[in-house]
């Protein structure tokens, strides 16, 4: 009789051996892949996908803290579709998020209370009964929690150690500072230093995308081709920095009248080249006006030098599906080339003004 029950005691004491024994080499599997990581799309799918799998949960979100929305902006000009990952979120400051019972350097685990907890689970209909909120913190300063969540009452409780979670959480903040710095090395790559926005090398290859894409869900798309009226004459009268201003400030107003799907590059100089997805001559010429009217209605504040007035010259063309034909660096180039003639009967026949081929 006490045979058996020692070789029971021993089975079961075996059978929770080798189950730990599987849930760390699942462990250790799920960290060698963020760890290997490379890009945030990659990073962030594992840690939705694989994190709920190797961890047995049931909810998991994460937010990050993005004070200007510079993070935001810079993933969806990487082309990263933040709807993708709709548990992900963003708020602008920590305090959104904090309250007495939320520390912002330990995990905090225990039963959910709406209350509380709610503003971590929003993207979730059905909410976790019981979480762990870890707070993701990289030299000393939170970047955002991972929360992590289950229909199970009994599986994060206040007593429970959190030596566990709290590498999880420190190599998940390691892991996302990395994948970003990656992404703005990329960025930094496409970017204008000076107006911010996206530079000619970037425009030329979402050109050549979006071509393609427009032909493959039957679309047109729009090209503009934009040049500061006497922005030489800026430059002899207010000096170069406030050349730099003018440029800065009509890329800004440019900026504000595009969609988030649309792109803006500069060109080169004082030349500018919008693409506008999924649009008509009609649609394009209503942009386009918006922008001539945005920066030839309102004084440009310069740093240095007091206010000057501005206008810009348009040249606008169309790809509709009929004609998205043939090679594509072939079609990316005519549309440009267009916009450029465009552009040129604008100047020819007296600047601030839209003209379109």
């Amino acid at each position: 009789m006490e045979n058996r029950i020692l070789r029971a005691r021993l089975d079961d004491i075996l059978e929770h051996a080798h189950r730990n024994q599987n849930i760390m080499e699942r462990h250790q599997k799920f960290e060698l892949q963020i760890i290997g990581a490379s890009h945030f799309r990659e990073l962030i799918t594992s840690v939705f996908s694989s994190l709920a799998t190797t961890s047995e949960l049931d909810v998991v979100s994460l937010i990050l803290i993005d004070p200007r929305q510079e993070l935001q902006q810079m993933l969806h000009d990487l082309r990263i579709n933040l709807r993708e990952f709709p548990h992900m979120l963003f708020v602008r400051t920590e305090r959104e998020l904090q309250t007495p019972s939320i520390s912002a350097t330990k995990p905090v685990l225990g039963p959910y209370q709406r209350h509380l907890y709610e503003q971590f689970f929003r993207s979730y209909s059905k909410k976790p009964a019981s979480v762990a909120l870890i707070p993701l913190i990289r030299q000393g300063r939170l970047i955002g929690y991972l929360n992590l969540g289950s229909y199970a009452v009994e599986r994060f409780l206040p007593t429970m150690a959190t030596d566990f979670i709290q590498r999880l959480g420190s190599i998940i903040a390691i892991c996302l500072e990395n994948v970003i710095n990656n992404e703005r090395l990329t960025y930094i790559g496409l970017t204008d230093p000076l107006t911010n926005v996206s530079n000619r090398r970037y425009v030329e290859q979402r050109t050549l995308e979006e071509i393609a894409r427009a032909r493959r869900q039957g679309y047109g798309i729009a090209c503009m081709y934009l040049d500061i009226d006497f922005f030489k004459k800026i430059n002899d009268q207010y000096g170069h920095q406030g050349g730099d201003d003018v440029l800065c400030e009509v890329a800004r107003r440019i900026k504000a009248e595009l969609r988030l799907s649309d792109t803006l590059g500069r060109f080169g100089g004082e030349e500018f080249v919008v693409l506008l997805i999924n649009a008509n001559l009609q649609d394009a010429m209503l942009v386009a006006e918006r922008i001539r009217r945005s920066i030839a209605e309102k004084a440009f504040q310069l740093s240095e030098s007091g206010v000057c007035q501005c206008t810009i010259s348009i040249g606008l063309t169309t790809v509709s599906e009929k004609i998205n034909r043939g090679d594509e660096t072939t079609v990316a180039k005519e549309m440009i080339s267009r916009a450029d003639r465009a552009l040129y009967d604008a100047k020819r026949s007296g600047r601030n003004m839209v003209r379109c081929e």
